[in-house]
């Protein structure tokens, strides 16, 4: 029973930690995006035309690049092979609007260079997004009417959930690494700039490295909670 206790005020633990460093990265990648969203590039180049010469370099010129409404809205959506950057990115000069379309374009590189993690995180967004919409009825459904088998359903969908979160991390990064690789052969930015590239895009990976690690803990106070009825 104690030692019960102590792994389920673990899992709590591993929870509040990883709700802490969120907040502590959505601040981060906030703040930095804002300074660097006010320093223009040398070349003022906007986010837009970086993304069509990284899609071009690529020879992907059937991938289309949109305009949306929205702050940090960015995404690559590979069911309509369609760039959507957000409308301070696309049109911005700035070191942050060029370093955010250079890694959304980095997504649709991994797209059609069949790179495995984007793959499998592909495949996982709907088993993903049942988990998370499942998680808390059945957890619900388990304490009313005493049964631990939804508890263990609840755990499962979730662990779908939890491995794309998990799968998220290298593609993401792998995002990042592309973007600035680009942009240094390519000679979009300087030096000096591409440091700040490096910040905001550090910045933003912080976010889901705090999200895995959040459904992490939730995950291990699920399976303890099942443990226990």
């Amino acid at each position: 029973m104690y030692l019960g206790f102590v792994d389920m005020n673990a899992g709590f633990l591993i929870i509040i930690a990883a709700m802490i460093i969120g907040m502590i990265a959505r601040s981060k990648v906030n703040g930095t995006y804002r300074k660097f969203s006010k320093v223009t590039t040398g070349r003022g180049l906007s986010g837009a035309v970086v993304a069509r010469q990284i899609l071009d370099n690529y020879g992907l010129a059937n991938i289309d690049i949109e305009e949306i409404s929205g702050h940090l809205t960015d995404h690559y959506d590979s069911r309509s092979s369609t760039l959507r950057l957000s409308q301070n990115v696309y049109s911005g000069t700035s070191i942050a609007s060029v370093g955010v379309a250079a890694h959304e374009a980095g997504h649709a590189v991994q797209d059609a260079m069949g790179y495995g993690p984007f793959q499998i995180r592909q495949k996982l967004v709907p088993v993903a997004n049942l988990g998370s919409q499942m998680l808390f009825p059945l957890i619900i459904g388990g304490l009313f009417f005493h049964i631990t088998a939804l508890y263990y359903i609840g755990a499962a969908l979730y662990g779908a959930a939890l491995l794309f979160q998990l799968v998220t991390l290298p593609v993401e990064f792998d995002a990042s690494r592309r973007a600035v690789v680009y942009l240094e052969r390519s000679g979009s930015v300087t030096a000096g700039e591409l440091q700040g590239v490096r910040k905001v895009l550090g910045a933003a990976a912080m976010t889901y490295v705090a999200a895995a690690l959040a459904s992490l803990g939730q995950m291990i106070w699920l399976l303890l909670a099942g443990r226990r009825k």
